[in-house]
């Protein structure tokens, strides 16, 4: 499978980096990566001269004062290097975590506040995915990159003083070690690549060994496991995929075996020649003792420059493919506008009318349309049922006039102007929602009918608990409002039933008292009982505003000024309640088989 060019090169990520820490007023971790650099230079450099020196001043004959001032001089350079290092490198470590956590910052801005058909985009969820591994710890490209450009900078450095002083060595020497080096560093760096090419394999077994061991874990399914006999089926699943793995990770083992072989030989040949050749001019009279101890260990530490150079730089290559994914997942392009859209706030005291005109929708790979030819006005107070068996794409009608979807064709207008143009952070303050699907996070319950860590208006709150029935539940626990929601977090959180949680939700969108009021299924989970007391308060919860309700219960639109019946993505019938009865159609048929059903129960 040919993989894809990345949209960014290593020096334009290597600006990026830099520019944000800079931007976030992080130059120091620019600094420390030089001082770093420098530092690991010195520390190498006095350990190549001490051993040397030491030994021309024995052979010197130097009194036992001087060789010991020498010997403390090396020693009091290294012992103060390394502790300028020490110093340094843990003040660089959390300079770096810092512009680590900024860059994450952008990636859940990003995912927090993008357009809402990205979200259910595979290809923008695959680079979140990518996006998020590059940043979830020290060793990731967004923290490691810093460590990348402290070892190229050094190598550079190093390989650049060690030519110096190897400037009158002989060159056919130097050249082999460069040679050997070289081909050693692209050899390794191929046969190593293997699990760079094959990582998607890779990542195939983790992704679901760790699926298996989340489900395996989720105290949701902890009635089914028991009750169904799943552990044995989760065990023999789990192992079968663990033996995949290991069968991946012992081929790898089996490839990389030759990466030491080649590398062995080189070393070797490189060494042995080397030290042949050097022992030579010893015996010849052309090289001291010391001398020899020098230029040998420079040598050796030539290879380990060129070859951290090349290493470096490799590196930096694969950091900057993760950095890329990163950037790439940032600049996702957006279909709806937000900054530079038109601000739009609302008004409570205003009407707001929705309209969608000639409306047709199909999700991103569909063959057909969801929605066909819809046209639809809903003027300001009025209160609109939309019913229709499951699959008819009342929802997402909903979601099309709350502006998480854009149509392919027609336009969705509010108060006659189409929503395009609006900032659709702005145009989403319009309405208050509670859909079928919800989120609850593990916080206390103020701050999830809040959605706000603080600044909340606590009788705001307890009025919205009030009329979504749910006060008297909230009051009677020990910590009221300041109640934790689940166990995950908390060790005195409390979990809600169905019913209850979905009152929660009501109570949330009465407190964020938008002009617009949308609930689909608001009832489900309620009984019939507190599902009749919701419906009495109807009229209460929605005031004058203008009122969206989805319901499979039809018994239930009565409360509502209109009615349309969606089928098959199309409006085929409106009217009030009583209208559609006398129509005798598709809404009374429904109506007719649900009020047999209950009247079978009742009997």
């Amino acid at each position: 499978m040919e993989r894809k060019k990345p949209k960014f090169n290593m020096l334009q990520n290597t600006i990026f980096m830099i520019s944000t820490a800079w931007k976030s007023c992080n130059q120091m971790v620019l600094v420390l990566c030089l001082l770093l650099a420098a530092l690991f230079v010195a520390n190498n450099l006095l350990g190549l001269f001490i051993a040397p020196r030491i030994i021309a001043a024995v052979e010197d004959n130097v009194s036992m004062g001087q060789l010991l001032r020498i010997i403390l001089l090396f020693s009091g350079g290294l012992l103060l290097v390394d502790v300028i290092e020490s110093y340094a490198k843990s003040n660089t470590f959390i300079r770096r975590i810092v512009v680590r956590t900024i860059v994450l910052g952008m990636i859940n801005d990003k995912i927090g506040n993008t357009s809402y058909p990205n979200t259910e985009e595979q290809d923008f969820r695959k680079m979140y995915d990518r996006a998020r591994r590059s940043c979830q710890s020290n060793e990731t490209a967004a923290e490691d990159i810093w460590n990348t450009f402290t070892d190229i900078i050094k190598n550079i450095a190093g390989f650049t003083i060690y030519i110096i002083v190897l400037a009158n060595f002989t060159p056919w020497v130097l050249a082999l070690v460069l040679a050997t080096t070289v081909t050693g560093f692209f050899i390794n760096k191929h046969i190593n690549g293997w699990g760079y090419r094959n990582k998607d394999e890779e990542a195939k077994y983790i992704q679901h060994v760790r699926y298996i061991s989340e489900k395996a874990r989720d105290t949701t399914l902890a009635k089914d496991i028991r009750l169904f006999g799943m552990r044995d089926w989760l065990t023999d699943m789990y192992n079968s995929t663990l033996r995949l793995y290991e069968n991946f990770t012992g081929r790898g083992q089996r490839v990389y075996i030759w990466a030491d072989i080649v590398d062995v030989v080189l070393t070797f040949v490189r060494n042995g020649v080397a030290y042949l050749y050097l022992i030579g001019l010893v015996i010849n009279g052309n090289l001291s003792a010391a001398q020899f101890l020098l230029y040998f260990m420079a040598i050796s530490g030539f290879t380990l420059w060129i070859s951290g150079i090349l290493g470096g730089f490799a590196k930096l290559h694969r950091e900057s493919l993760e950095i890329s994914s990163i950037r790439e997942f940032i600049e996702y392009p957006e279909p709806f506008r937000f900054e530079n859209g038109e601000p739009i706030m609302p008004d409570n005291a205003k009407g707001y009318k929705l309209e969608l005109k000639d409306v047709n929708f199909r999700y991103h790979g569909a063959e057909a349309d969801t929605l066909k030819n819809i046209n639809l006005t809903i003027n300001a107070g009025e209160k609109l049922a939309i019913v229709g068996l499951n699959g008819a794409g009342k929802t997402t009608l909903v979601k099309m006039l709350c502006g998480l979807y854009d149509p392919r064709e027609g336009e969705v207008l509010l108060n006659g102007e189409n929503i395009k143009k609006f900032n659709r952070q702005d145009y989403y303050k319009h309405f208050s929602t509670v859909f079928q699907d919800f989120s609850i996070v593990n916080t206390s319950i103020i701050e999830n009918i809040a959605q706000c860590v603080s600044g909340w208006d606590m009788d705001k709150a307890k009025l919205a608990a009030e009329k979504a029935g749910l006060a008297e539940k909230i009051e009677a626990m020990p910590k009221g409002y300041e109640t934790a929601l689940g166990k995950e977090i908390f060790e005195d959180g409390t979990n809600l039933s169905g019913g209850e949680m979905q009152r929660l939700m009501l109570a949330r969108a009465l407190y964020k008292d938008a002009p617009i009021i949308v609930l689909d299924e608001p009832t489900a989970a309620l009984d019939p009982i507190a599902e009749s007391e919701i419906y009495s308060q109807y009229h209460e919860l929605t005031g004058g505003r203008t009122s969206i309700y989805i319901s499979h219960r039809l018994a239930s639109t009565r409360f509502c000024d209109r009615v349309i019946y969606v089928e098959n993505g199309e409006i085929i019938e409106e009217g009030t309640h009583d209208a559609l009865l006398k129509l005798g159609g598709r809404y009374a048929e429904l109506f007719e088989i649900q009020s047999h059903y209950y009247r079978e129960e009742t009997e």
